[in-house]
């Protein structure tokens, strides 16, 4: 099992509050309060932080504080659309270009992603996700756009998971991820890239839920 450093576990908690209403648009966070509420170390917090305001999720403004983000969806959704582009001709080169070690990890990382479907967890789910996501990046041989990819994955990490508690969507995501995954196994460069753009721009459908809540809670 994979051990998932402090940072990245108080920066999950943080992601899922926010995004949850806990800590509410244009709400300052006390680094001192979240100290004790996490039972850990300043470290940990500062970089937790530091990771949500590269996400937009928080704006670390000086000799001020940090800010809770006033959500632009729109913002959010432009890049997911660009996101799915990325994923598409990532796709499109690793069916062409996959070796059959990295098939194999493939198969693994989706057996990984079914057994938390199974389970609901959302969380372990999204590290699974993740690297099945990772290795058809790793496998484009194209360093530039496994970079840029990459980046932006980072920046829209906190929406990609909450989407993962819209009612069914993992199983759905799941059954995408096969499709995917099929494709580029047959070598077929079309259909993967269309299944990897498809599977991307979803998620973005599955956000109008969390349109309404960031308005409410905005406007209370």
């Amino acid at each position: 099992m994979i051990r998932v450093p402090e940072s990245q576990r108080v920066r999950d908690a943080l992601e899922n509050a926010v995004l949850d209403g806990h800590y509410r648009p244009g709400e300052r966070l006390d680094p001192t309060q979240l100290e004790k509420e996490f039972g850990c170390s300043r470290t940990p917090i500062r970089e937790a932080l530091q990771a949500l305001e590269r996400s937009g999720l928080v704006q670390i403004r000086p000799k001020q504080g940090t800010y809770v983000t006033e959500l632009g969806i729109s913002e959010v959704a432009e890049r997911f659309e660009v996101m799915a582009e990325l994923e598409g001709m990532a796709a499109r080169l690793a069916a062409g270009r996959i070796e059959r070690d990295a098939l194999a990890e493939l198969e693994v990382a989706l057996q990984e992603c079914e057994q938390h479907a199974i389970s609901g967890d959302a969380d372990a789910y999204y590290y699974a996700n993740a690297r099945f996501h990772g290795i058809i990046n790793d496998s484009c041989g194209n360093d530039y756009l496994r970079q840029q990819a990459f980046a932006l994955k980072r920046v829209l990490q906190p929406y990609r998971r909450l989407q993962l508690r819209v009612p069914d969507r993992m199983r759905r995501s799941m059954a995408e991820h096969r499709v995917i995954a099929d494709a580029i196994a047959r070598g077929d460069a079309a259909a993967a890239e269309t299944a990897a753009r498809d599977h991307v721009l979803v998620q973005v459908k599955e956000f109008s839920n969390l349109v309404r809540t960031w308005r409410q809670l905005s406007a209370s």
